[in-house]
């Protein structure tokens, strides 16, 4: 007994110094952190609180009240061709069919003017225009333009309509808020948010076009709508978006009120658009043409050829001249030139700034009308001078300047045809002006063929179908 009460008081001694041994010499005293709950300044300071982001200083709800009573929704009945049977090859027949084609519109007169795309409209057997507050009219063609793709409707109302009035395009800055506004599914008007992405943009390739660029949402079927700014005055016609697949992708074009308003006013005053050219040919300036020309510029339009009897021939304009600037609209590429010379009419006087051997110049320029008509897949037409005429002894007929760079080829090469040659009749219709070429051409029926009497250098005539 005695020896297990030792046993065990020995344990408990051994333990106890090895508790006070690790104590000692391993175990630290472990730091407690108490914290505040109190608020900290941040380290770093913005001004976000004190200054609203643009989009919450911007209140679209009066340029949307303004404008989606105006933006009307456009149907077009085509008559298009069908597939043959068996049956109709026998007897003759050609199968027709009804397609249903959808835009909008933008109201800009109390009377019923409605403006819209071009394409919206092509070709329509019958057209129909539906409004906001669900009323629907039918709709009648007072005119059209295509290389604007913008055309002119009218509907008779038994009331006054409410309009969109045009606003300033020139003065649109990128980065400003705009709402596009159309009307699609024929329900009511729609409204999408954007700013303007650029300016002057051309999509063809062939310096024909100049567009306002928005990231506004645009889809099929708004073709024709409005771009708005914030005061709800139309700045351009929403007309294409960039995308592969038909739906929208973050890119959409308008054409630019001022563009859109001269060509309303041509088609009402004259029943076409009246078109005032400098009378210059050349090209944009890069740094590659920049070398080749051996000038110190790279931004500008080149003049290569001045024509005779133009403004700028009378104005004094030369061959190697650079234009910089067109009264207050800097010339940087191609269409910042189309786009503010599509706003002009013949006799207008615009101020031009270019260099000349190094020294900047300006002069006056009076704008002509242009004798120029671009025939599709010929190439470029102008009025013939009594010299052309009187080489193929013609009395009448116009000349064909350039011909169709995509068929120069096969024109020359298969059909003979060449620069200089006459164009003398179309559809059996003598032609004196380029002025009847366009005519004939554009209010011809829906898929009607061109026959082309053009006189070759025998002086033979030859017919062409297109």
């Amino acid at each position: 007994m005695k020896k297990l009460l030792s046993l065990v008081l020995v344990s408990v001694l051994g333990g106890a110094i090895a508790l006070g041994s690790y104590k000692t010499f391993f175990e630290k005293d472990i730091p407690v952190y108490i914290t505040e709950n109190k608020d900290t300044t941040p380290l770093v300071k913005t001004n976000y609180n004190s200054n609203l982001s643009a989009l919450e200083q911007t209140d679209f709800t009066i340029a949307a009240e303004k404008t989606i009573h105006t933006v009307v929704h456009v149907k077009n009945v085509t008559m298009s061709t069908g597939n043959p049977t068996l049956a109709d090859l026998m007897y003759g027949r050609m199968p027709t069919r009804k397609q249903l084609g959808t835009g909008s519109g933008v109201i800009i007169s109390p009377d019923g003017y409605i403006i819209t795309n071009n394409h919206v409209i092509e070709g329509s057997e019958q057209l129909s225009v539906t409004l906001n507050n669900n009323k629907t009219y039918n709709a009648e063609i007072i005119g059209t333009d295509a290389k604007t793709d913008i055309a002119l409707l009218k509907i008779n109302a038994n009331e006054e309509l409410p309009y969109t009035t045009f606003a300033d395009s020139d003065s649109v800055k990128i980065g400003e808020w705009v709402l596009a506004v159309g009307n699609p599914f024929n329900l009511t008007s729609t409204v999408t948010a954007g700013i303007v992405s650029a300016k002057s943009r051309d999509l063809s390739g062939n310096n024909s076009q100049s567009f306002i660029q928005t990231d506004a949402a645009v889809n099929p079927g708004n073709s024709g709508g409005a771009l708005v700014n914030t005061n709800g005055d139309l700045i351009g016609i929403n007309t294409a978006i960039s995308s592969q697949t038909g739906s929208y992708i973050g890119y959409s074009f308008a054409v630019p009120s001022n563009i859109a308003k001269k060509v309303v006013q041509d088609i009402m005053e004259f029943g076409n658009v009246q078109n005032g050219i400098l009378g210059i040919s050349g090209g944009i300036l890069t740094s590659k043409t920049a070398d080749d020309l051996n000038v110190r510029f790279t931004e500008g339009f080149y003049v290569s050829q001045v024509e005779d009897d133009s403004g700028a021939k009378n104005a004094g304009l030369k061959e190697g001249d650079i234009i910089k600037k067109i009264d207050n609209v800097k010339i940087t590429k191609f269409s910042d030139l189309f786009g503010y010379l599509s706003t002009k009419s013949p006799k207008d006087v615009v101020n031009v700034t270019y260099t000349r051997d190094g020294n900047t110049k300006t002069v006056d320029v009076t704008l002509t009308k242009s004798n120029a008509y671009v025939l599709e897949q010929i190439g470029v037409l102008r009025n013939a001078k009594k010299e052309d005429l009187q080489k193929f002894k013609l009395s009448y007929g116009v000349k064909i300047s350039d011909l169709d760079r995509n068929n120069e080829r096969t024109l020359k090469q298969y059909y003979g045809i060449n620069e200089g040659h006459i164009i003398t009749k179309i559809n059996n219709v003598k032609i004196n002006t380029i002025e009847d070429v366009r005519a004939i051409v554009e209010n011809r029926a829906v898929n009607e063929p061109l026959i082309i009497e053009i006189v070759n250098n025998k002086g033979e005539a030859e017919r062409y179908r297109l």
